[in-house]
């Protein structure tokens, strides 16, 4: 096995490592927003969201070692930067919601609504993201089995979330007021 694939596996571990210490984050938030008068949104379809984004790290390092893909340092370096920029705008998003950040669905209207950072511009700019990630991180060694296939499994995932967290959201009319008319992923868009 050559170098390329012994790095792309040290890099699928390490994002698995922070997905875990996001979570433990989220939780650590949920917490705290329940104090403060948050509601925990019931969300049967998060179990699906977990397979997708574990998925996206098992069947990449398996395409990669097993169908022996590749690395083709122009799609490498080209999905390196977009997976690069989807965590950065992952990491603004956090930064921004600050304890108001949770992986499930919070009804936390009744805290505030964040419309500073990213969500100047868009609803849901964590998604915008995510979706980038699953399709460079697969790529980024020409995983493009996994791409598409995760892909796929993730719109359907991610549209009936978006579909329940947007329910909550718009219920809240300061919410609705300040960020109903502006595009879910991207800027200037829809």
């Amino acid at each position: 096995m050559g170098l390329s694939r012994y790095l792309y596996l040290a890099l699928l571990a390490a994002v698995g490592v922070l997905r875990l210490v996001e979570l433990r984050i989220s939780h650590k938030h949920q917490e705290r927003m329940l104090t403060q008068g948050a509601v925990r949104v019931p969300e049967p379809h998060f179990k699906w969201m977990v397979v997708v984004h574990t998925g996206v790290l098992v069947s990449a390092a398996l395409e990669v070692v097993l169908l022996h893909r590749p690395f083709l340092p122009l799609l490498g370096a080209t999905m390196l930067a977009l997976f690069s920029a989807s965590n950065l705008m992952r990491f603004w998003v956090v930064r921004t919601l600050g304890d108001l950040w949770s992986v499930q669905v919070m009804d936390s209207t009744r805290i505030g609504v964040v419309t500073t950072g990213p969500f100047r511009f868009v609803r849901h700019p964590n998604y915008t993201g995510v979706i980038l990630e699953m399709i460079s991180l697969p790529l980024i060694h020409t995983a493009w089995i996994t791409a598409l296939l995760t892909s796929a499994a993730h719109s359907i995932t991610l549209s009936t979330r978006i579909r329940a967290e947007e329910r909550v959201l718009m219920a809240n009319p300061e919410y609705r007021t300040a960020m109903g008319h502006k595009p879910r992923f991207l800027p200037g868009l829809f």
